[in-house]
C-alpha cells in the first residue's frame, strides 16, 4: 500500500509504504480449548500472518537485512506455541500478535487462526489486525 501522510499546504507529499509480507498456513501444534480434555492433548492449527512494513528498500537491495526473516517469525510461534496453552484461539491469536511485533520492526500484524474442532464444519477461525504504535 502506499499513501500520503503529513502534507502541508504546499509541501510535496511524503511517501510511507506498508507492504506486506504473508506466511500462510503454519502448521502449529498446540494446547487450545475449552475443556481441560480438549487441552490434555495438542491439536493442529493453520496459522496465517501478514506482517506490513516498509520493504522498498529489500526490493532495491536484494538483502536480508531489509526485510523480516520469515523463518524466524515461524520458529518464534512454534516456540511460543510449546511454552503456552490457551483456552480461545482469541487469546491465541493476541499473544501471537505481541510476539512477531516486540521481535520484529513492523507497521502492523494481522493473524488469523484456523482450528479444526467442530463436526461438519470445515474450520473455526480468528483475524486479528494491530497496527504498532
Amino acid at each position: 500500500m502506499l499513501g500520503s501522510y503529513g502534507v502541508r499546504p504546499g509541501a510535496a507529499p511524503v511517501e510511507v509504504y506498508e507492504d506486506v509480507i504473508i506466511i500462510k498456513d503454519i502448521e502449529v501444534w498446540c494446547h487450545v480449548g475449552l475443556t481441560n480434555e480438549e487441552r490434555s492433548h495438542r491439536q493442529k492449527t493453520l496459522v496465517t500472518l501478514e506482517l506490513v512494513r516498509d520493504l522498498s528498500m529489500a526490493a532495491r537491495t536484494d538483502q536480508l537485512i531489509h526485510t523480516v526473516d520469515y523463518q524466524r517469525v515461524c520458529e518464534k510461534i512454534k516456540h511460543l506455541a510449546l511454552e503456552k496453552s490457551w483456552r480461545l484461539i482469541e487469546a491465541m491469536a493476541g499473544d501471537i500478535i505481541r510476539t512477531v511485533q516486540s521481535n520484529f520492526r513492523l507497521n502492523a500484524v494481522g493473524v488469523e487462526i484456523r482450528k479444526f474442532i467442530l463436526p461438519d464444519t470445515a474450520y473455526v477461525g480468528v483475524h486479528l489486525h494491530r497496527r504498532s504504535t
